[in-house]
C-alpha cells in the first residue's frame, strides 16, 4: 500500500474526491480502489473520483470515475476541477481542459465557475416526459410535490428499464416554479442513489425547460444549493451552454491505498 494525498471538493452538495496524478501516483486500472475511496463508511466518500493528468494539446486532463468504476461527464466535477487546478497553480482564471465526451473551457468570476458545456442538438420527447445527453445521458419527468416523491425508487425503476438497460440513465425529476426557476431532484447512476447535485443533469433540465417557454438563463435549485444554466437554442440546437455555480474545497489530506 501506498499513501497518497487527496483534496475533497463539493459543488453545491455534489462531493468528489480529487487526486494529483501528473506523476502516475494513482493506479486507477484497479476499480477496488475507487471502489474504497468513494465508500462513505470505509473510505473517503464520495459521489465520484477525479484525477488530474498532463496532456500536451489542454491545460490538463480530467479523468471522471463513478464510485462503482464507470466513466462519464461530469458537471459540477469539471466546475470543482477547474478549482482545483487553479490550486496546483496549472491555471489561472480560464482554461482549456480534455474530458470524456472532448474538450472544454471554464473561467472563474466572482468566485462562480462557468463551464462551457458541448453543443446539445438530439431532444427526444417521450410522452410527457423527454431525454436528451449532455455529457451524460438524462431522462426528465416532470411532477408536482417534488419534496414527497419517491426519488430513489422510481429513478431506478427508470434507470433500470428495459428501455435503457443496456448502459442505463440518470433520471431527473423537475417541478417548475415561477420567475423563471424549476426545481430538480436526481437519481444518478454509477452511484445508483440520490444525489444532491447533478451538473449534467441540472443542463439537460434547464435546456428541456426552454421548450416550456423559460428563457436564459434558467435558474435550477437543487438539494445542495443554486445554479444557472445560459445557453442559445436556434432551430432545436442548443449552442454557447454555461453550467454557473460554486465549488469548494472541503478538507485535505493522505490515505493509503
Amino acid at each position: 500500500m501506498a499513501k497518497i494525498s487527496f483534496y475533497k471538493y463539493q459543488g453545491t452538495g455534489n462531493d468528489f474526491i480529487f487526486i494529483d496524478n501528473r506523476d502516475k501516483c494513482f493506479d486507477y486500472q484497479d476499480i477496488s480502489k475507487i471502489n474504497y475511496l468513494c465508500n462513505r463508511k470505509f473510505g473517503i466518500g464520495a459521489d465520484g473520483l477525479v484525477l488530474i493528468e498532463n496532456h500536451s494539446d489542454y491545460d490538463f486532463e480530467m479523468i471522471y470515475f463513478n464510485p462503482d468504476g464507470s466513466q462519464s461527464f461530469c458537471g459540477n466535477a469539471s466546475r470543482c476541477c477547474t478549482m482545483f487546478a487553479k490550486k496546483l497553480a496549472l491555471i489561472t482564471d480560464n482554461t482549456r481542459f480534455l474530458a470524456i465526451d472532448g474538450g472544454h473551457e471554464a473561467f472563474i468570476k466572482n468566485e462562480l465557475i462557468y463551464l462551457k458545456m458541448n453543443d446539445v442538438e438530439n431532444f427526444e420527447t417521450l410522452g410527457e416526459d423527454c431525454f436528451l445527453n449532455t455529457g451524460s445521458p438524462h431522462f426528465i419527468r416532470y411532477v408536482s410535490e417534488l419534496d414527497n416523491y419517491p426519488v430513489i425508487e422510481q429513478g431506478r425503476s427508470i434507470r433500470y428499464s428495459q428501455r435503457y438497460s443496456e448502459k442505463g440513465t440518470n433520471v431527473n425529476f423537475v417541478q417548475l416554479e415561477k420567475e423563471n426557476k424549476v426545481v430538480v431532484r436526481t437519481y444518478e447512476r454509477g452511484v445508483e442513489n440520490e444525489t444532491l447535485s447533478c451538473g449534467t443533469g441540472v443542463t439537460a433540465v434547464a435546456l428541456a425547460a426552454s421548450f416550456k417557454n423559460y428563457i436564459s438563463p434558467v435558474k435550477v435549485k437543487t438539494l445542495g444549493g443554486d445554479l444557472q444554466v445560459s445557453f442559445k437554442r436556434e432551430n432545436g440546437r442548443f449552442e454557447e451552454i454555461y453550467l454557473i455555480g460554486p465549488a469548494v474545497l472541503v478538507f485535505e489530506g493522505q490515505i493509503e491505498v
